[in-house]
């Protein structure tokens, strides 16, 4: 195992993904010094089978781009062109992100609030609570000032923090209250991904 990784492959609980396999969220150190402080490990040999598989598929006519003028063109494009990536070979070390949820609390978030939205609020062991949104991207999300993930107690699912600080519920499946927009919300963060093998 590559001593840059073992580290992160071998304490943090990995993240799983159906098609991608198991994934591994950390902060990177690049040769350069620069820090990347969301990033996660993925396996390289399963994103080649997948891509693969995809382009197979799109060649025989079975594909997701099969009715769209260059389905080849396509596929490749979002193998390649569309994802943020940082190369293996420019990983110096790795570490632990702050940025990095739990499982244990990203397993309490469930479900659509709205289509393609869920909002939650996490209450701290001061009892202050902070309003969390996304759009399904859960691997990374920002803390407020002077807090890490370990501060959390609760959390409240399809909930808010109301411009008076109370606890307030959000309805699935139902419109967002029109004061929601306004709210400042704690979101998921861009992060970067590095293929590695021996995933």
């Amino acid at each position: 195992m590559d001593e840059r990784f073992e580290k992160i492959l071998t304490t943090v609980e990995p993240f799983p993904d159906s098609i991608y396999g198991p994934r591994y969220r950390c902060s990177l150190i690049l040769r350069d010094g620069t820090v990347v402080p969301c990033a996660v490990l993925q396996s390289k040999a399963k994103l080649v089978e997948l891509a693969k598989r995809r382009i197979q598929e799109e060649m025989t006519g079975k594909g997701v781009f099969r009715n769209h003028p260059d389905p080849f063109g396509q596929i490749v494009s979002s193998f390649a062109v569309k994802a943020n990536g940082v190369n293996e070979y420019d990983v110096v070390s790795t570490t632990y992100s702050t940025y990095a949820p739990p499982l244990a609390l990203l397993k309490q978030i469930h479900g659509e609030t709205t289509m393609s939205w869920t909002g939650w609020v996490f209450e701290m062991m001061d009892g202050k609570m902070y309003s969390y949104g996304s759009s399904f991207s859960m691997e990374f999300f920002d803390l407020p000032n002077g807090y890490s993930f370990a501060d959390v107690v609760k959390v409240h699912n399809h909930s808010f923090v109301s411009s008076g600080g109370h606890l307030a519920p959000l309805t699935p499946g139902a419109i967002l209250p029109a004061n929601y927009r306004e709210l400042k919300l704690l979101r998921e963060r861009v992060y970067f991904t590095c293929y590695i093998d021996g995933i």
